[in-house]
């Protein structure tokens, strides 16, 4: 969320966007059309040609490759920029002790052990 609240590079955004909608309109589409094509080519093969059944399965098969295709490519270029987007903004928290009567070396020991504990964040 925080990737969608910075004003950084617009072209991005609009690319998940764009690739969102895609999705929630494409996925209804190609489901809705290969059961079609497979619904065809059953009947074509009870009652029918042949040849047009297998056409209808090769129909079939092109839609479903393409949109798994699509949606692996979509899926990896969004998880990439996101990625590159936790290694250029990293979220630093600095913490300072509330203690006002440790002496300041002692506030700094104390900070150390703290941070010996909690190794999974960044602490400065």
């Amino acid at each position: 969320l925080q990737w969608l609240r910075n004003p950084g590079p617009q072209h991005e955004k609009q690319t998940l966007l764009g690739d969102m909608v895609c999705f929630l309109f494409i996925t209804p589409l190609a489901t809705i059309s290969g059961w079609l094509c497979l619904q065809g080519a059953v009947d074509h093969l009870h009652f029918s040609s042949r040849l047009e059944a297998v056409g209808l399965i090769a129909l079939t098969v092109t839609v479903v490759t393409v949109y798994f295709f699509w949606t692996l490519v979509s899926f990896r270029f969004h998880c990439r920029l996101y990625n590159e987007c936790r290694q250029t903004n990293q979220q630093v928290i600095l913490l300072i002790p509330k203690s006002a009567s440790v002496p300041s070396n002692q506030q700094s020991l104390l900070g150390l052990q703290f941070l010996k504990r909690n190794s999974s964040e960044i602490f400065v």
